[in-house]
């Protein structure tokens, strides 16, 4: 009479998995007669955290767009008076596209 040992260890793996399974669970759950209390977490806001968290508070409490200089520039067209400097406009987009790739290459 033979004897299938595949049969044997594929079994004896299976016990020993469900014994590792229970064994898992059990350290896992909490106990709640042996243990000690845990003391809290804390956590301590640096400084210049508190600064940086009153900067963006007053940052987002101001508007988005100047209404007071876009009625000024308004005004300017609709008189004739507003006039473009070519040179200022490209060195701002000159610095704004270099701004641009320098965020890419962080």
């Amino acid at each position: 009479m033979a004897i299938d040992i595949n049969k044997l260890q594929s079994s004896a793996n299976t016990q020993v998995r469900s014994q590792k399974t229970q064994n898992n669970v059990a350290n896992s759950s909490p106990s709640t007669s042996n243990s000690a209390p845990k003391s809290a977490d804390s956590v301590m806001i640096t400084e210049q955290a508190q600064q940086l968290q009153g900067v963006q508070s007053q940052m987002s409490a101001m508007p988005d767009v100047d209404l007071n200089k876009v009625a000024e520039i308004k005004a300017a067209i609709a008189e004739g008076k507003y006039k473009v400097d070519a040179e200022k406009l490209a060195a701002n987009i000159s610095t704004f596209e270099s701004e641009l790739s320098q965020l890419h290459t962080e």
